[in-house]
């Protein structure tokens, strides 16, 4: 689906078309005639982790806004701008894929789920309807850096961002079929997705980092001490932003919204405020910043913000866990995972990890759940008494009771999971999910089932058969027409 500002630009595509000044322009479709709306009124309220458990709404202008699409100073948008809008709307990056188009004269090209998550068809969809500007979050473009190589020059702008980028990956899309401009998009969802950028027009695969960057237009960015004054040249502090990206606070969190929205007293303005971000950062000698770390324990997965104590407050209100902590560690394969540490009591249930994960499903989004749990008799303390997270010990991911494979599916499919997870010992009970499956590790699967089976197979399909057996099940009856002969692939 195509939404555009302007019919005539998105007519080429072969798409249905949504033309907002049609809309507009029949006043028997708007119920309300539209009125003018302050700069500084709010625009929309979104949620991110909180530590307590209660998820933090965001109250973001509509200046916020207009300054990230409008002689923002990183992207010229404009009516021949087509920008995929592939993010979950929930996800602050939204904010840049609809309105960088609608308030441009551009065209907003909607990505849904499904076709995200099968890499062919998202290449495919970025080609057909001629998409100029793309916005991914690292570990998707880690994950499709190699595939989206043939799009790569149509693309007038990519945008990478929600994380520490990989120089590694970075230096491989540089050294082959490149977008015309490969930005770094920093940017809590307190100051309105972006803050700053920075320009990649080269990299060595040996650098240990890539810049945030500069601040984009209407932006302000201090680098303060624990007195919340500048810090010298290079050393590091806690970095504040202000300027128009600023919100305006938390939604009926006023005691939150003063600890984290400051008055700022670097700008003349008498309502100038800053945000305090909590990320760590020092000045290169070029002027650019880099990020070196949390003040806090906040972690980013995926390009998701998560405050571990959001999940162990949800953890503690099940009647069987006495104590709970949530650590970040890194899987086999070097993603990070969360992973829940539980003391728990004389009632625990048998399968502690299926107790827990059916307890937060409803409670949680899918990227906040802890891949792995692990119960304990107590936390290891420190001498002066607090956790030894050191101590803790690492994770192994959920794997059941081998069951040895037993049809060509299960054998084939038995040697797939074994190499998506670097574990040896899986049998055909083994689940996707329990495992420490997400939605990467998904279309990594479902690519690999593909180049096997012959099968195109919906990621949604693991939902419903996410174990070896019951997706052995499921392929071995798949139509003849879509089947090939299983490959023969080498043991790992």
């Amino acid at each position: 689906v195509v939404i555009a500002a302007s019919v005539h630009a998105a007519s080429a595509l072969g798409t249905p078309v949504l033309g907002i000044d049609e809309l507009l322009r029949d006043d028997s479709r708007v119920d309300h005639p539209l009125r003018p709306i302050e700069a500084g009124a709010v625009a929309y309220v979104m949620y991110t982790s909180g530590s307590t458990g209660l998820p933090k709404g965001v109250l973001v202008p509509h200046r916020a806004i207009n300054r990230l699409v409008r002689n923002n100073g990183y992207a010229a948008f404009g009516p021949d701008s087509r920008v995929a809008f592939a993010a979950n709307p929930a996800f602050d990056a939204a904010t840049l894929e609809v309105w960088a188009p609608l308030l441009n004269g551009g065209v907003l090209v909607i990505i849904d789920p499904p076709t995200l998550l099968s890499t062919p068809a998202f290449i495919d969809t970025l080609r057909r309807t001629a998409v100029n500007t793309l916005w991914l979050t690292v570990a998707l473009f880690n994950q499709l850096a190699d595939a989206l190589a043939p799009i790569l020059p149509q693309l007038g702008t990519l945008i990478v961002g929600g994380d520490a980028l990989d120089p590694a990956v970075i230096a491989r899309v540089l050294e082959g079929p490149r977008p015309q401009r490969l930005l770094n998009g920093y940017g809590p969802t307190e100051t309105t997705t972006f803050a700053t950028t920075y320009t990649i027009e080269g990299h060595a695969r040996e650098a240990n980092s890539i810049p945030i960057g500069r601040p984009i237009s209407n932006a302000r960015l201090y680098v303060l001490d624990a007195h919340r004054q500048p810090v010298p040249l290079g050393a590091v502090g806690e970095l504040y932003i202000g300027g128009d990206g600023v919100a305006l606070g938390y939604l009926k969190r006023p005691e939150l919204t003063a600890e984290r929205f400051l008055s700022d007293p670097f700008d003349a303005r008498p309502d100038a405020r800053m945000y305090r971000t909590g990320d760590l950062a020092r000045y290169l000698p070029d002027g650019n910043l880099v990020f070196m770390g949390r003040v806090d324990d906040q972690v980013k997965i995926r390009g998701y913000r998560i405050e571990p104590g959001e999940i162990e407050a949800r953890l503690a209100e099940h009647p069987a866990v006495r104590e709970v902590a949530v650590l970040v560690r890194q899987d086999p394969t070097g993603d990070k995972r969360l992973v829940a540490y539980v003391v728990v009591g004389a009632d625990a249930p048998g399968d502690l990890a299926a107790a827990l994960r059916e307890h937060l499903a409803p409670r949680l989004p899918d990227y906040m759940i802890p891949a792995a749990y692990i119960g304990i008799a107590a936390f290891p303390l420190t001498p002066n008494g607090k956790l030894d997270r050191k101590a803790l010990p690492d994770p192994e991911y959920s794997v059941r009771a081998y069951r040895a494979p037993v049809s060509a599916e299960e054998i084939a499919l038995t040697r797939i999971f074994a190499e998506l997870f670097e574990h040896k010992h899986i049998g055909v009970d083994g689940n996707f999910f329990e495992l420490g499956g997400h939605s990467l590790l998904a279309m990594r699967l479902v690519g690999r089932i593909r180049t096997v089976f012959g099968v195109d197979l919906p990621v949604s399909a693991l939902f419903e058969a996410a174990t070896i057996a019951s997706l052995a099940e499921r392929l071995s009856h798949s139509q003849p027409s879509t089947r090939k002969p299983i490959r023969p692939m080498r043991s790992s």
